[in-house]
Protein backbone atom coordinates (compact mmCIF):
# COMPACT_ATOMS: atom_id res chain seq x y z
CA UNK A 1 0.00 0.00 0.00
CA UNK A 2 2.91 2.23 0.57
CA UNK A 3 3.25 2.32 -3.53
CA UNK A 4 -0.54 3.61 -3.75
CA UNK A 5 -1.71 6.89 -4.52
CA UNK A 6 -3.08 9.04 -1.45
CA UNK A 7 -6.57 9.00 -3.30
CA UNK A 8 -6.34 5.19 -3.67
CA UNK A 9 -5.32 5.01 -0.28
CA UNK A 10 -7.73 6.85 1.31
CA UNK A 11 -10.64 5.49 -1.21
CA UNK A 12 -9.86 2.05 0.14
CA UNK A 13 -10.00 2.86 3.56
CA UNK A 14 -13.18 3.79 3.16
CA UNK A 15 -14.38 0.92 1.54
CA UNK A 16 -13.00 -1.16 4.24
CA UNK A 17 -15.38 -0.30 6.38
CA UNK A 18 -18.56 -0.89 4.21
CA UNK A 19 -17.65 -3.20 1.37
CA UNK A 20 -17.07 -6.37 3.20
CA UNK A 21 -21.05 -7.39 3.54
CA UNK A 22 -22.01 -6.64 -0.14
CA UNK A 23 -22.23 -9.19 -2.29
CA UNK A 24 -19.39 -9.35 -5.02
CA UNK A 25 -21.97 -7.98 -7.64
CA UNK A 26 -23.16 -5.08 -4.95
CA UNK A 27 -19.46 -3.67 -4.36
CA UNK A 28 -18.33 -0.85 -5.64
CA UNK A 29 -15.93 -1.47 -9.10
CA UNK A 30 -12.36 -0.63 -8.26
CA UNK A 31 -11.29 0.69 -11.66
CA UNK A 32 -8.15 2.36 -12.00
CA UNK A 33 -6.68 4.80 -14.97
CA UNK A 34 -4.06 7.83 -15.32
CA UNK A 35 -4.87 11.51 -14.41
CA UNK A 36 -6.28 14.13 -17.46
CA UNK A 37 -8.60 12.88 -20.57
CA UNK A 38 -8.68 8.67 -19.56
CA UNK A 39 -10.30 10.20 -15.98
CA UNK A 40 -12.21 12.75 -17.68
CA UNK A 41 -13.96 10.02 -19.37
CA UNK A 42 -14.27 7.36 -16.72
CA UNK A 43 -15.93 10.22 -14.71
CA UNK A 44 -18.54 10.75 -17.14
CA UNK A 45 -19.16 7.02 -17.38
CA UNK A 46 -19.36 6.52 -13.98
CA UNK A 47 -22.36 8.94 -14.06
CA UNK A 48 -24.41 7.01 -16.68
CA UNK A 49 -23.62 3.62 -14.97
CA UNK A 50 -24.87 4.90 -11.69
CA UNK A 51 -28.01 5.21 -13.08
CA UNK A 52 -27.59 1.67 -14.50
CA UNK A 53 -27.76 0.19 -11.05
CA UNK A 54 -23.53 0.41 -11.11
CA UNK A 55 -21.26 1.65 -8.37
CA UNK A 56 -17.60 2.55 -9.65
CA UNK A 57 -15.19 4.02 -8.23
CA UNK A 58 -12.27 6.04 -10.07
CA UNK A 59 -8.80 6.39 -8.75
CA UNK A 60 -6.45 8.41 -10.84
CA UNK A 61 -2.43 7.95 -10.95
CA UNK A 62 0.60 9.76 -12.43
CA UNK A 63 2.68 6.83 -12.65
CA UNK A 64 2.00 4.19 -15.14
CA UNK A 65 3.48 1.84 -12.90
CA UNK A 66 1.63 1.76 -10.02
CA UNK A 67 -2.03 0.42 -11.44
CA UNK A 68 -0.76 -2.81 -12.36
CA UNK A 69 0.59 -3.49 -9.14
CA UNK A 70 -2.31 -2.53 -7.12
CA UNK A 71 -4.41 -4.69 -9.60
CA UNK A 72 -2.50 -7.46 -9.47
CA UNK A 73 -2.40 -7.06 -5.24
CA UNK A 74 -6.44 -6.63 -6.06
CA UNK A 75 -6.35 -3.20 -4.87
CA UNK A 76 -8.25 -2.47 -8.35
CA UNK A 77 -10.73 -4.99 -9.86
CA UNK A 78 -9.90 -3.08 -13.23
CA UNK A 79 -7.96 -0.96 -15.08
CA UNK A 80 -7.97 1.55 -18.42
CA UNK A 81 -4.91 3.38 -18.71
CA UNK A 82 -2.09 1.28 -21.00
CA UNK A 83 -1.68 -0.38 -24.39
CA UNK A 84 -1.01 -3.75 -25.40
CA UNK A 85 2.74 -3.60 -25.59
CA UNK A 86 3.00 -1.72 -22.14
CA UNK A 87 0.86 -4.47 -20.41
CA UNK A 88 2.78 -7.58 -22.60
CA UNK A 89 6.12 -5.77 -21.48
CA UNK A 90 4.69 -5.53 -17.47
CA UNK A 91 3.46 -8.70 -17.55
CA UNK A 92 6.36 -10.76 -18.89
CA UNK A 93 8.97 -8.36 -16.67
CA UNK A 94 7.10 -8.58 -13.47
CA UNK A 95 4.91 -11.53 -13.34
CA UNK A 96 1.64 -10.41 -13.63
CA UNK A 97 -1.20 -12.37 -14.36
CA UNK A 98 -3.10 -9.16 -16.17
CA UNK A 99 -5.33 -10.27 -18.98
CA UNK A 100 -6.30 -7.40 -21.55
CA UNK A 101 -10.01 -7.43 -22.69
CA UNK A 102 -11.61 -4.92 -25.11
CA UNK A 103 -9.95 -1.50 -26.63
CA UNK A 104 -11.31 1.99 -25.76
CA UNK A 105 -9.33 4.82 -27.28
CA UNK A 106 -6.67 6.23 -29.12
CA UNK A 107 -4.95 8.65 -27.85
CA UNK A 108 -2.14 9.74 -30.35
CA UNK A 109 1.67 9.97 -28.77
CA UNK A 110 2.48 13.46 -30.28
CA UNK A 111 5.56 15.51 -30.53
CA UNK A 112 5.08 18.46 -28.74
CA UNK A 113 7.99 22.10 -28.83
CA UNK A 114 8.10 25.37 -26.97
CA UNK A 115 10.25 26.48 -29.40
CA UNK A 116 9.67 25.29 -32.86
CA UNK A 117 6.53 25.98 -35.03
CA UNK A 118 7.32 22.70 -37.46
CA UNK A 119 9.69 19.85 -37.48
CA UNK A 120 11.96 21.70 -40.42
CA UNK A 121 13.48 23.75 -37.98
CA UNK A 122 14.83 20.83 -35.56
CA UNK A 123 18.87 22.08 -35.45
CA UNK A 124 20.95 19.42 -36.15
CA UNK A 125 21.97 17.78 -33.27
CA UNK A 126 19.10 18.91 -30.86
CA UNK A 127 18.14 17.41 -27.82
CA UNK A 128 14.60 15.46 -27.69
CA UNK A 129 13.09 13.87 -25.33
CA UNK A 130 10.63 10.25 -24.74
CA UNK A 131 9.50 8.17 -22.76
CA UNK A 132 11.83 6.11 -20.62
CA UNK A 133 9.39 2.94 -19.90
CA UNK A 134 10.26 -0.04 -22.66
CA UNK A 135 6.97 0.44 -24.87
CA UNK A 136 6.43 3.73 -24.84
CA UNK A 137 9.70 4.16 -25.73
CA UNK A 138 9.26 1.98 -28.77
CA UNK A 139 6.30 4.03 -29.46
CA UNK A 140 8.00 7.17 -29.34
CA UNK A 141 10.81 5.89 -31.49
CA UNK A 142 8.00 4.82 -34.05
CA UNK A 143 6.62 8.50 -34.31
CA UNK A 144 10.17 9.71 -34.40
CA UNK A 145 10.36 7.37 -37.58
CA UNK A 146 6.83 8.06 -39.04
CA UNK A 147 8.04 11.65 -39.12
CA UNK A 148 11.09 11.03 -41.25
CA UNK A 149 13.53 11.97 -38.48
CA UNK A 150 15.33 8.75 -38.21
CA UNK A 151 15.16 5.48 -39.52
CA UNK A 152 15.17 2.20 -37.15
CA UNK A 153 17.16 -1.16 -38.04
CA UNK A 154 14.63 -3.91 -39.81
CA UNK A 155 12.80 -5.56 -37.16
CA UNK A 156 12.95 -2.92 -34.65
CA UNK A 157 9.29 -2.63 -33.43
CA UNK A 158 7.34 -2.42 -30.36
CA UNK A 159 10.36 -3.56 -28.26
CA UNK A 160 12.86 -0.96 -30.01
CA UNK A 161 15.36 1.31 -28.43
CA UNK A 162 17.46 3.86 -29.13
CA UNK A 163 20.16 1.12 -29.82
CA UNK A 164 18.04 0.08 -32.95
CA UNK A 165 18.28 3.79 -34.78
CA UNK A 166 20.22 3.44 -37.69
CA UNK A 167 20.07 6.63 -39.32
CA UNK A 168 19.80 9.51 -37.65
CA UNK A 169 20.10 12.15 -40.25
CA UNK A 170 19.81 15.26 -37.66
CA UNK A 171 21.91 13.89 -35.26
CA UNK A 172 19.15 13.75 -32.70
CA UNK A 173 20.41 13.15 -28.92
CA UNK A 174 17.21 11.48 -27.15
CA UNK A 175 16.97 11.96 -23.41
CA UNK A 176 14.89 9.27 -22.03
CA UNK A 177 12.36 10.46 -19.09
CA UNK A 178 9.48 9.51 -17.18
CA UNK A 179 6.33 10.46 -18.96
CA UNK A 180 4.86 12.43 -16.63
CA UNK A 181 7.91 14.61 -16.51
CA UNK A 182 7.91 15.13 -20.32
CA UNK A 183 5.81 18.02 -20.58
CA UNK A 184 7.92 20.10 -17.84
CA UNK A 185 10.81 19.10 -20.25
CA UNK A 186 9.44 20.86 -22.93
CA UNK A 187 11.86 24.04 -21.67
CA UNK A 188 14.95 22.68 -21.78
CA UNK A 189 14.82 20.39 -24.79
CA UNK A 190 13.75 21.29 -28.61
CA UNK A 191 10.97 18.88 -28.52
CA UNK A 192 9.42 16.03 -26.67
CA UNK A 193 7.33 13.03 -27.39
CA UNK A 194 4.77 12.98 -25.01
CA UNK A 195 2.11 11.26 -23.91
CA UNK A 196 -1.09 12.37 -24.46
CA UNK A 197 -3.29 12.45 -21.33
CA UNK A 198 0.17 13.85 -19.54
CA UNK A 199 -0.10 16.19 -22.65
CA UNK A 200 -3.70 17.36 -21.98
CA UNK A 201 -3.28 17.59 -18.56
CA UNK A 202 -0.20 20.10 -18.43
CA UNK A 203 -2.61 22.21 -21.21
CA UNK A 204 -0.48 21.35 -24.33
CA UNK A 205 -2.95 21.43 -27.20
CA UNK A 206 -2.56 18.56 -29.66
CA UNK A 207 -3.82 20.57 -32.29
CA UNK A 208 -0.58 22.16 -32.25
CA UNK A 209 1.47 19.48 -32.10
CA UNK A 210 4.29 19.12 -34.41
CA UNK A 211 3.22 15.77 -35.59
CA UNK A 212 0.78 13.02 -33.65
CA UNK A 213 0.26 9.47 -34.65
CA UNK A 214 -2.29 8.71 -37.47
CA UNK A 215 -5.76 6.93 -36.77
CA UNK A 216 -4.09 3.56 -38.07
CA UNK A 217 -2.14 3.58 -33.97
CA UNK A 218 -1.79 0.24 -32.91
CA UNK A 219 -1.53 1.70 -29.43
CA UNK A 220 -5.32 1.49 -28.45
CA UNK A 221 -5.93 1.76 -24.62
CA UNK A 222 -7.52 -1.89 -23.28
CA UNK A 223 -9.00 -2.71 -20.60
CA UNK A 224 -7.79 -5.18 -18.49
CA UNK A 225 -7.89 -6.92 -15.04
CA UNK A 226 -7.06 -10.34 -13.37
CA UNK A 227 -6.73 -13.40 -15.15
CA UNK A 228 -9.78 -14.45 -12.41
CA UNK A 229 -11.69 -11.93 -12.44
CA UNK A 230 -12.23 -11.51 -16.51
CA UNK A 231 -15.95 -12.99 -16.28
CA UNK A 232 -16.42 -10.43 -13.87
CA UNK A 233 -20.23 -9.47 -14.50
CA UNK A 234 -19.95 -5.62 -13.23
CA UNK A 235 -16.57 -5.15 -15.30
CA UNK A 236 -18.39 -6.56 -18.76
CA UNK A 237 -21.36 -4.14 -17.48
CA UNK A 238 -18.34 -1.29 -17.09
CA UNK A 239 -17.20 -1.92 -20.80
CA UNK A 240 -20.63 -1.81 -22.38
CA UNK A 241 -21.46 1.25 -21.25
CA UNK A 242 -17.91 2.55 -21.56
CA UNK A 243 -18.33 1.73 -25.94
CA UNK A 244 -21.95 2.92 -25.94
CA UNK A 245 -23.09 5.71 -28.49
CA UNK A 246 -22.96 8.17 -25.41
CA UNK A 247 -19.99 7.92 -24.01
CA UNK A 248 -18.72 8.39 -28.17
CA UNK A 249 -20.22 11.46 -28.47
CA UNK A 250 -18.87 13.11 -25.23
CA UNK A 251 -15.40 11.91 -26.00
CA UNK A 252 -15.93 13.54 -29.69
CA UNK A 253 -17.47 16.61 -28.23
CA UNK A 254 -15.30 17.10 -25.12
CA UNK A 255 -12.15 16.83 -27.18
CA UNK A 256 -12.51 17.78 -30.30
CA UNK A 257 -11.60 14.54 -32.28
CA UNK A 258 -8.02 14.38 -30.59
CA UNK A 259 -9.09 11.49 -28.93
CA UNK A 260 -10.32 8.52 -31.16
CA UNK A 261 -12.85 5.75 -29.84
CA UNK A 262 -11.99 2.81 -31.00
CA UNK A 263 -15.80 1.68 -31.79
Amino acid sequence: MTHLSRRLALGLALMTMTVPALAAEEAPLRVGTSAGPYAVILDHVVLLARAQGLDIKVFEFTDYTIPNEALFRGDLDVSNFQHRPYLENANRTRGYDIVPLTTSIITPLGIYSQKLKTLADLPDGAQVAMPNDPSNGARALLLFQSAGLITLRPGADVSATVLDISTNRKHLKFLELDAAQLPRSLGDVAAAAVNMNYAVSAGLDPKKALFLEGKDSRFALVFTTRQKDKDDPRVAKLITIYRSPEVKQFILDRFGGTIIPTW
